[in-house]
């Protein structure tokens, strides 16, 4: 995921503002009190960091710094803009649409550092400040994009705007902001707006309580086991970090098994206590919906309520029409049917799937039906039975350092022409971050990389890409983005060894870091990922494909211990393998999707009274409630969808696979892992952001529109 993808509000104006302000209310910004000059005066946000690329000075931030920058960027924008909406000269490209562009830049510095360690390493402050703020930044948003004057000046230029000889990039430009303001409810009434305002207000403050809620039920719903032999099938190394954990919680002697934001856990694919296997999938599907502190379900339905209202107040059937509106899919039933032709295709191979393994536990004499907590651990024995291994065999070659070095940057390296140097001397936010200085074919530096790899208590669940600095000519920067996994940290002295979803997740994420780091735009608004949120995914997806491409597994693919190379045999078989346990994969994620879709299609008069309910009856309309495949998000900690970014868009990840898939069998046609098709790919989509329309964009490309039948083919979903 990329989390850029996550901002509503334009980053060229300062508004990178992530999850937390994804609307606004109606306090005002102003309503907060100015920092003193004093205080200013050592603030890290106030100027631009004097480190390379701008990256941020760590070592310097306070938690104490960010109100004070939050609200002295507010008020420089505010200024800047009102400056531009009350120029007496009419209307101009430059004096207008180019002045958004280059306001708010303290503001920025400070967002974007902000949002970035609110998820990946956060604490009460952070939290407390993302409560705080998250009104008065949405407020922020609804001061710029609802004036009158600003807009009837965005609007005049939009008006003439194919008289004014503008470039291709400043002519889009243009018609970008236009779409903004009008979707973010210029056309509308006075009154109307005063309405929105407050919407927006509740939707902000209820996405930043779900978002906290998610983390802190996540930690708070961990397992604790009495014994180590209820931990059989566990390593040695992975029984070492539970104890540790417990440990820290004061619960010495025995065991925490920590949770992941997915409904699956890692845990399941191992443990052969089916009873703890149990109690963690209980735990697991279980979260903000069992009532205490953190319940998630009043949240959802505020939630449900305030984007529903949202979107008819703009003149949209429902909350997901507004929102798809912007996107390469348009409309709602563009998506529905995208999702229903494949649900019943991918629960049928999901039942498939189950009596597989129903076989083996049948075999065992188990003597119980396969249901969620058991599905990991059978299907690696299916898997093992089928294919002669299993992910345990696959992990003494996926160590950590050897994928990243020999694999994600290898292949960039390959298809790109990069090159990294890890460097020890910028600040880090935690001991286990690493940096990387990126330079380009030409032996010139292009970014600055940041790797997190490691899971915490406090950092959210997934993975994802963030940017704390975006390439723009117009403002003269280069980017400065960052990777973040969940890995489990394995005891001091011990290997950090992958599953291979691990592995596929590493070069996913970096998918994303390319997409930023090969920017080659003018304006901040289209810098990198700055894209539709149904084709941000895609560059992702495609970078995917290297994991497993012969070249690039057989130079990271190699024992921790001896350096030995993964037999040819396995590596075959992991090749052969690649189509198992689709059903399930493909099913969980559609159930998710359909999910989304479900809530956000939802009129005001419709949305229900309980949560539970309501999600146990649309899996069912929908033809997706198979028990022994949950989905991959049930709807209290599904955070893509209501805690802000992917809200009514996380079918974007199918939509983008179309293009992957189509993009996949391009590559192979082409010759694969060579310069030629690299610089290709860079030259026509990579590097353009958003400067074009994303389809446009793809067929420059490829040539053509993307065809299904690749996707088809990789989802197993032929002749269904």
């Amino acid at each position: 995921m990329s989390r850029p993808q996550m901002l509503v509000l334009a980053a060229s104006l300062g508004l990178a503002l992530t999850q937390m302000a994804y609307a606004a209310p109606a306090a005002s910004a102003a309503s907060a009190a100015p920092a003193s000059a004093a205080t200013l005066a050592s603030n890290p946000f106030v100027k631009a960091s004097t480190l390379p690329f701008s990256y941020p000075a760590f070592d310097r931030i306070k938690d104490s710094d960010y109100t004070p920058a939050f609200v002295e960027g507010m008020r420089i924008q505010l200024k800047e803009i009102e400056a531009i909406a009350n120029n007496r000269k009419p209307a101009t490209f430059d004096n207008t649409i180019v002045a958004m562009e280059k306001s708010g830049q303290m503001l920025t510095r400070v967002s974007t550092t902000f949002g970035n360690l609110h998820g990946a390493n956060t604490d009460d402050a952070l939290d407390a400040v993302d409560t705080d703020m998250s009104p008065k930044l949405a407020a922020h948003g609804d001061a710029i994009f609802l004036n009158a004057k600003l807009w009837a000046r965005v609007k005049a230029i939009y008006d003439q705007r194919d008289k004014l000889h503008l470039d291709a990039e400043s002519k889009h430009l243009v018609e970008r902001y236009h779409t903004d303001f009008v979707l973010a409810g210029a056309n509308l009434s006075a009154a109307d707006q005063a309405k929105l305002k407050v919407i927006n207000g509740d939707i902000a403050t209820l996405q930043s309580t779900f978002s906290q809620n998610v983390l802190k039920e996540l930690n708070a719903n961990a397992v604790l086991v009495d014994t180590r032999e209820e931990l059989a099938g566990m390593t040695d190394a992975a029984i070492a970090t539970a104890a540790a954990a417990a440990k820290a919680k004061g619960q010495d002697g025995k065991y925490l098994i920590a949770l992941v934001n997915t409904s699956g856990q890692p845990a399941l694919a191992v443990l052969t206590n089916r009873a703890v296997r149990e109690r963690i999938m209980a735990a697991s599907l279980a979260r903000g919906i069992h009532g205490g502190e953190f319940d998630n379900r009043d949240v959802v339905l505020k939630i449900a309520k305030a984007r529903a209202d949202k979107g008819t107040l703009l003149g949209y059937a429902n909350y997901a029409a507004y929102s798809l509106a912007d996107q390469t899919a348009h409309d709602t039933a563009t998506v529905n049917k995208l999702l229903s032709e494949l649900a019943k295709p991918a629960v049928n191979n999901a039942r498939k799937e189950a009596a597989d393994l129903q076989a083996v536990v049948d075999a065992e004499k188990g003597g119980f039906q396969v249901d969620a907590a058991d599905w990991a651990f059978y299907s690696d024995k299916v898997r093992a039975q089928r294919f002669s291994f299993d992910e345990n065999q696959l992990k003494p070659y996926l160590e950590l350092n050897n994928v990243l070095t020999k694999g994600v940057f290898y292949a960039a390296n390959k298809l790109y022409g990069l090159t990294f140097k890890e460097r020890k001397d910028l600040p880090v936010y935690n001991p286990d971050v690493r940096t990387w200085d990126v330079y380009d074919a030409d032996g010139k530096q292009l970014a600055i990389f940041i790797g997190d790899y490691y899971a915490r208590g406090n950092k959210q669940g997934g993975a994802w890409m963030d940017e704390y600095v975006s390439q723009s000519s117009l403002m003269g920067t280069h980017s400065v983005v960052a990777n973040h996994l969940n890995i489990p940290k394995p005891a001091a002295g011990e290997p950090t060894l992958l599953t291979y979803d691990e592995v596929k997740t590493a070069f996913h994420e970096f998918g994303h870091a390319l997409h930023g780091m090969f920017s080659n735009v003018k304006y901040p608004r289209f810098a990198g990922t700055n894209v539709p949120r149904d084709f941000v995914e895609y560059p992702s997806q495609v970078n995917e494909m290297w994991a497993v491409w012969p070249e690039v597994l057989a130079n990271y693919a190699t024992n921790y211990q001896t350096g030995a190379p993964m037999p040819k045999e396995l590596l075959d078989k992991v090749l052969a393998a690649k189509k198992f346990n689709q059903g399930f994969l493909t099913t969980e994620y559609l159930a998710a999707s359909l999910l989304d879709q479900r809530w956000h299609q939802l009129t005001p008069a419709q949305v229900p009274t309980d949560v539970v309910a309501f999600e146990t009856a649309s899996l069912k309309d929908m033809g997706v409630d198979f028990a022994p495949v949950p989905p991959r998000y049930r709807t209290a900690y599904f955070s893509h969808a209501f805690a802000g970014g992917y809200s009514a868009g996380y079918y974007a990840y199918l939509w983008a696979e179309k293009l992957d898939a189509d993009t996949v069998e391009w590559f192979k046609e082409n010759g694969g892992l060579q310069r030629k098709n690299g610089d290709w790919f860079r030259a026509k989509l990579l590097s353009r952001g958003g400067t074009d329309d994303a389809l446009q964009l793809y067929r420059n490309f490829r040539g053509r529109d993307a065809k299904i039948e690749p996707l088809l083919e990789r989802r197993g979903l032929t002749g269904q």
